[in-house]
C-alpha cells in the first residue's frame, strides 16, 4: 500500500502542516492545506462549516456505512520558541522524526488519515460499500467535543475513527471531564471591623472541606473519579483593608461513563443547601463553567465544560473488525484506554456513535517543547487507517 513514492508524500504533507500555525482559532491556513489536498487527492467533495471544521468526503460506489476520522487540526500555543532545538513551525525531518508544534498533537495523525483514505480509493477504484469522511476538527483543545458537534450533525457518522495519539494501540473509552465553578458570597466591610462583615473566603473554606469529603465514584476499567480543586479567587482583589464579600473555587472533575450533568453535580449542591439550613449566613451556587472562544470564520463558538466519559466493550462489532484490519497492516494493538479527553466525548458519550481511538506517536509528546512525531509511526498509522477501512467497508 504504502510503496515509496506515497511514503515521500505522506511525509511532505505532514511537515507541510506542521509548518503552518494553527493556535485555537486561528487554524485558517492549515485547513487552506487541508482544502488544497483534498482537490489534489480527487475527494468527491469538502466542507468549511461556520465553526472552520474541514470535512472531505470520498464515495463508495456500494452503499453501506459511513465512517468518520477525527483529527483536530488547532495546536496549544509555543509560550517561547528560543527553548526549542527544532524552530516549531519547521517541520524539520531528521534523524527519522518530524519535529514541530502539532507533530504529535495531531498533524501527523490528520495527514495519515488523508492519505490512507486516498490510498484506499485508489486502490480499490472506489469499489466499496459506504462513505469515507476525514474531518479537520478546530478547537479541541479549548473544548473537546464541542466544534465536533457539527461534523457529526452534517455527516451523521455510524463509525468514528479518533486519531489521537494511542501508539498504535486500540483505544475503546476514556473519562470525561468537567470543570465545575463553586461561588459563595459575603458581606463587605472595613477589615478593621471584621464583624461588621461576612468574610466570603471563611464560608468558601468551610465548604472545601465539606466536598474533600465526597465519595468519588468507581469503574472497573476507567479507574476512580476524581474532583480535584484547581483555583480560588477571591474578590475584592487585591483586598487591603476589605472583608472578602465573594470568593471563586474551581474544580477539575474527571467523569466515568453513565455520569450525567445532574447526578455530578448533586453532591455539591446538597451540600451548599445543607450549609445553607446550619448557617443563616451561607450562601453559595455550583454551576458548570461555560466558554467562549472566536473561530477564525469570525463565528462564536460557546460551550458548557461538560465533558462525557465513553467506553466500548471489547466484543463489539466495529471494535474486533477495526482490530482485524489494524492486525492486518502487520501492528499488533493493545485495546486500552485514553487517559485524557478527546473528540470522543461527545460522538460516543453525547451522541452514542460507535467510535474508537488509533493514533501514532506517545501521549506524554503532546504540547512539550521539541514536540516530534517518528516517520516509522507515521507511515505505520497509515497503514492501520488503510486496513480499518478496507475491513469495515468490505
Amino acid at each position: 500500500m504504502l510503496v515509496e513514492a506515497r511514503q515521500e508524500e505522506l511525509i511532505k504533507l505532514c511537515r507541510e502542516l506542521i509548518q503552518h500555525q494553527s493556535y485555537s482559532g486561528e487554524e485558517n491556513k492549515v485547513a487552506e492545506r487541508i482544502k488544497q489536498a483534498f482537490q489534489e487527492l480527487g475527494f468527491d467533495s469538502f466542507w468549511i462549516d461556520c465553526y472552520g471544521n474541514i470535512v472531505g468526503q470520498i464515495k463508495g460506489k456500494r452503499p453501506g456505512k459511513r465512517i468518520l476520522f477525527d483529527g483536530h487540526i488547532d495546536t496549544v500555543p509555543v509560550p517561547d520558541d528560543s527553548k526549542w532545538t527544532h524552530a516549531p513551525f519547521s517541520g524539520e525531518l531528521q534523524d527519522g522524526k518530524i519535529y514541530g508544534r502539532g507533530a504529535s498533537d495531531m498533524k501527523g495523525a490528520v495527514s495519515a488519515m488523508i492519505m490512507a483514505a486516498a490510498y484506499f480509493a485508489i486502490d480499490t477504484n472506489r469499489d466499496f460499500a459506504g462513505d469515507i469522511y476525514i474531518a479537520g476538527v478546530v478547537h479541541e483543545e479549548c473544548f473537546e467535543g464541542v466544534a465536533a458537534r457539527k461534523v457529526s450533525e452534517r455527516v451523521q457518522p455510524d463509525y468514528v475513527v479518533i486519531g489521537e495519539a494511542s501508539e498504535l494501540n486500540l483505544k475503546i473509552g476514556q473519562r470525561g471531564r468537567a470543570e465545575i465553578v463553586v461561588e459563595t458570597y459575603g458581606k463587605p466591610a472595613h477589615s478593621a471591623n471584621p464583624q461588621a462583615g461576612i468574610n466570603a473566603v471563611y464560608k468558601m473554606a468551610q465548604l472545601i472541606e465539606k466536598i474533600r469529603g465526597i465519595k468519588m465514584t468507581s469503574h472497573e476499567v476507567l479507574g476512580q473519579g476524581i474532583l480535584e480543586l484547581t483555583d480560588i479567587k477571591s474578590s475584592p482583589y487585591p483586598g487591603a483593608s476589605v472583608v472578602p464579600d465573594y470568593c471563586r473555587a474551581t474544580y477539575d472533575r474527571r467523569l466515568l461513563v453513565g455520569e450525567t450533568r445532574e447526578s455530578v453535580i448533586q453532591p455539591i449542591l446538597d451540600l451548599i443547601a445543607e450549609m445553607s439550613k446550619e448557617d443563616e449566613e451561607f450562601k453559595g451556587t455550583a454551576y458548570y463553567a461555560c466558554g467562549s472562544e472566536k473561530c477564525y470564520t469570525c463565528d462564536e463558538i460557546e460551550g458548557e465544560r461538560f465533558f462525557p466519559g465513553w467506553l466500548y466493550d471489547e466484543q463489539d462489532e466495529f471494535i474486533q473488525a477495526a482490530l482485524k484490519g489494524i492486525k492486518s497492516a502487520g501492528i499488533n494493538p493493545a485495546i486500552t484506554q485514553y487517559s485524557f479527553c478527546t473528540n470522543g466525548s461527545h460522538y460516543a458519550g453525547e451522541a452514542g456513535i460507535k467510535t474508537i481511538g488509533f493514533g501514532p506517536s506517545r501521549e506524554n509528546l503532546a504540547h512539550t517543547i521539541d514536540e516530534y512525531i517518528e516517520v516509522e509511526q507515521l507511515l505505520n498509522v497509515a497503514k492501520g487507517y488503510y486496513g480499518i477501512l478496507k475491513e469495515v467497508l468490505k
